[in-house]
């Protein structure tokens, strides 16, 4: 992953005000997640559709904080580009819990299955786990 791209999650981790007073999380005890998804030939703008209309929402109903959502420029390896996120938990044990609920709720089934009549959306999935260092500029930002 590029620096430059990490220092810009960093800075959305701390930039991105929470939905709410019950999401708010200290980013210095935060566990991060930055997904990349690889869309399947063509699908990305349906990819970005079931984001946009359904699955941030999911996210959040199921203990996730959205952080920031990016569409990553066209390169040789990915013609469409990937969409790239991060999410944050109070924790490893809650971000499992928040994906075993998510991935069980009868909504984002019906969503997923109506998104895929005509194909999988995404060909692979990417996870890297994070923390935020103690250094980080993002720190020193308001809160």
């Amino acid at each position: 992953m590029r620096p430059a791209l990490l220092a810009c999650l960093a800075l959305a981790a701390v930039a991105a005000p929470p939905a709410s007073a019950q999401d708010a999380l200290d980013p210095r005890a935060a566990f991060y997640e930055l997904r990349i998804y690889y869309p399947a030939p063509g699908k990305l703008a349906a990819l970005n559709k079931r984001f946009r209309e359904h699955t941030l929402a999911l996210f959040a109903r199921h203990g996730m904080r959205n952080v920031a959502y990016w569409n990553e420029q066209p390169t040789a390896t990915a013609p469409e580009g990937r969409v790239v996120y991060v999410l944050a938990y109070p924790d490893r044990a809650a971000r499992e819990r928040s994906w075993q609920a998510f991935g069980s709720d009868p909504e984002w089934r019906a969503v997923a299955a109506a998104s895929e009549a005509d194909g999988k959306l995404v060909a692979k999935v990417e996870s890297v786990f994070m923390t935020m260092a103690d250094y980080s500029p993002a720190l020193t930002l308001p809160r």
